[in-house]
């Protein structure tokens, strides 16, 4: 990889989890391009952040469950790495989301293929379209959910999509191991964001039941997620690969 200049694309990097490790990287010497969804006021806020941490960023906009757009959305990426003065990068986080409260009663084929698209196929799509323009030892970190390892209510779609989202890590860790790029997958419990209508963040109650259930008596917040997401890319976690790591504060231990 370049000692130049090392860039990480992050989907979903204009807010909660992805923008903290987007201004972290930064403050490590690493530039970013973020993708915003809907919100580009929020995404243009992250590019501030990073460009005073002393890195530089361009936001990009993408539907991670179009994937009829991704081949549009590479060209703009080349675009976007000629702006930084490269024309590859080293590191992807495959952070963007969406969330689902359906159970296994009320859940529609609609939401199904709407879940999978955004948290399965994106992430493979996506990865498969960015391949090309990946730097040899690079390290891709996806993101799972606490929900993948235990069962909560409500979350019949959601919890299963991020279990095949672990899985897929262990091939992707497998296939691109010829190349040096490692593959790891990171698993947030309760953050304390804007996802899933803010619920962990603007509801107490709700909080304080899932803090109950905690080995450190708290939820977590985007500055828990953010640093792991940075440190995996880092080479000081240089042989970690294939990796699941939770970042739950020991939920349901």
């Amino acid at each position: 990889m370049s000692d130049i200049r090392r860039i990480a694309i992050i989907t979903g990097g204009s807010r909660g989890m992805g923008r903290d490790a987007a201004i972290r990287l930064a403050h490590q010497g690493v530039s970013s391009i973020i993708t915003y969804n809907s919100r580009q006021d929020e995404a243009e806020k992250v590019v501030t952040a990073v460009r005073e941490a002393g890195a530089a960023a361009v936001a990009l906009q993408l539907d991670v469950g179009r994937a009829d757009i991704f081949d549009g959305f590479v060209t703009q990426v080349r675009n976007a790495l000629a702006s930084l003065g490269a024309s590859s990068f080293d590191y992807l986080v495959n952070n963007a989301g969406a969330s689902s409260t359906a159970t296994l009663q009320n859940g529609t084929e609609a939401e199904l293929d709407a879940q999978f698209a955004i948290h399965f196929k994106g992430p493979f799509l996506l990865t498969q379209k960015l391949l090309p323009l990946m730097n040899n030892g690079g390290r891709i970190v996806n993101i799972s959910s606490g929900l993948a390892r235990f069962s909560f209510p409500g979350r019949a779609i959601y919890g299963p999509m991020k279990a095949a989202v672990e899985a897929l890590t262990r091939y992707m860790a497998l296939e691109l191991g010829e190349r040096r790029i490692a593959v790891n997958v990171v698993a947030p419990g309760a953050i304390a964001t804007d996802f899933s209508g803010g619920v962990v963040r603007d509801n107490p109650e709700v909080a304080k039941a899932l803090a109950s259930h905690t080995a450190l008596g708290r939820v977590g917040g985007p500055e828990d997620v953010g640093p792991v997401i940075a440190g995996l890319l880092s080479n000081d976690f240089g042989g970690v690969n294939g990796q699941r790591i939770e970042v739950t504060g020991g939920f349901h231990l």
